[in-house]
């Protein structure tokens, strides 16, 4: 019998820097930690250290992740399974997709990183004043947001986790969410190896929303960049983020702040805690809420102040998810989740002129003429 070949598993993954932190807590980092933290958690740490309200948190770093992959010993594995793929053959794809995230999903922790992970957990819930703090825990890809290419939004995010135990659980989940069907299509018709794509994991405070949504910088619509678009729902803004609802919709003049446009929809369904099995559900709205406008007109107004203090801070025009938390006083309930460059009308030479009194100068030159106040 011939001598077994051995492949050298350090060189397959990212390179581990035994000096390096394996867990972070948000503060700790900003906008030039992408490598580290990847792009939705350096982006937190960038907004905390800008004095943005952000619910706290921590990470599992790019270090920690490239430790688990290396002590689960499946890296030359998952190289073979995804040697050859078509980006274009979808049977394929999801059967080697089903089959690395079962071997990551598997795999247990080594001893240190899970101590890691539950001494920081444990801290964020003494911060947070609540034993076992409900958190989001949300991946965060290295190659979120690239030039010319977005991984954005590829890898998951679980809502409304309790316990150091599912904590844990869904950290693999979201590091086996770097190996879906469609991320992998997508790094193979990008060029992009999957050797050098890492992830992070953040672990979030979870804001016990009422409501929430997302909100532009710049008109998604048109490119306008006189105003501020905001998009809200009931309850978490899992709904509005997914497109499962119509949410009600607002446009506020980014120099003074008056809403001039809004359309309140009909929202049947939103995403809220379930007190019993300590869940994220799907409810629905009761019909006497569906056709009520989901936030109020300072909320509004605030949120919209928050918005130009953030593209602001990055110099460019920004796409911001938010929420508003019915557990916390007004005046220090409103709070950013995440906030990352707008990259439609960002990556246009011009955005297209408006028409009309939409400028914000034109709305002010209107507002004069008429003798409307404005502020």
């Amino acid at each position: 019998m011939g001598t077994a070949f051995m492949i050298d598993e350090s060189r397959l993954g990212p390179e581990i820097d035994r000096r390096a932190p394996k867990v972070c807590f948000f503060e700790e980092c900003n906008k030039d930690s992408v490598a580290l933290v990847g792009g939705k958690c350096s982006s937190l740490g960038e907004l905390i250290n800008a004095g943005v309200r952000v619910p706290p948190g921590f990470a599992l770093t790019t270090h920690g992740y490239a430790d688990f992959m290396q002590e689960a010993g499946i890296l030359a594995e998952i190289g073979g399974l995804l040697d050859g793929l078509d980006h274009d053959d979808m049977d394929k794809l999801e059967e080697a997709s089903r089959t690395i995230r079962e071997m990551i999903e598997s795999r247990p922790m080594s001893i240190e990183l899970e101590d890691l992970i539950a001494e920081a957990y444990r801290k964020l819930s003494v911060r947070c004043y609540m034993p076992a703090v409900p958190v989001a825990v949300r991946s965060s890809a290295t190659a979120e947001d690239l030039p010319g290419a977005s991984f954005a939004g590829q890898q998951d995010t679980y809502l409304w986790i309790r316990g150091i135990d599912d904590v844990m659980h869904h950290v693999r989940r979201c590091i086996s969410s770097l190996y879906t069907a469609r991320a992998i299509a997508y790094r193979i018709r990008m060029g992009f190896p999957h050797e050098q794509v890492a992830i992070s994991v953040g672990i979030q405070k979870m804001a016990n929303a009422y409501t929430a949504g997302v909100m532009f910088t710049v008109h998604p619509a048109t490119g306008d960049r006189s105003v501020i678009v905001i998009d809200s729902n009931f309850g978490f803004g899992e709904s509005v983020v997914s497109g499962e609802v119509t949410p009600d919709n607002f446009v506020v003049n980014k120099v003074t702040l008056d809403i001039i446009d809004r359309t309140i929809s009909k929202k049947e369904v939103c995403y809220t805690a379930d007190l019993k099995t300590q869940k994220s559900v799907a409810m629905e709205v009761p019909a006497e809420r569906q056709n009520i406008q989901s936030i109020l007109d300072d909320e509004i107004t605030e949120l919209a102040w928050m918005a130009k203090k953030i593209e602001k801070h990055y110099g460019r025009p920004m796409d911001i998810e938010w929420a508003i938390d019915k557990n916390l006083p007004v005046g220090g309930n409103i709070f950013v989740l995440q906030a990352r460059p707008e990259t439609i009308w960002s990556n246009k030479q011009k955005a297209p002129a408006t028409t009309g009194a939409s400028s914000a100068m034109d709305y002010i030159v209107s507002s004069l003429l008429v003798g409307k106040r404005l502020a």
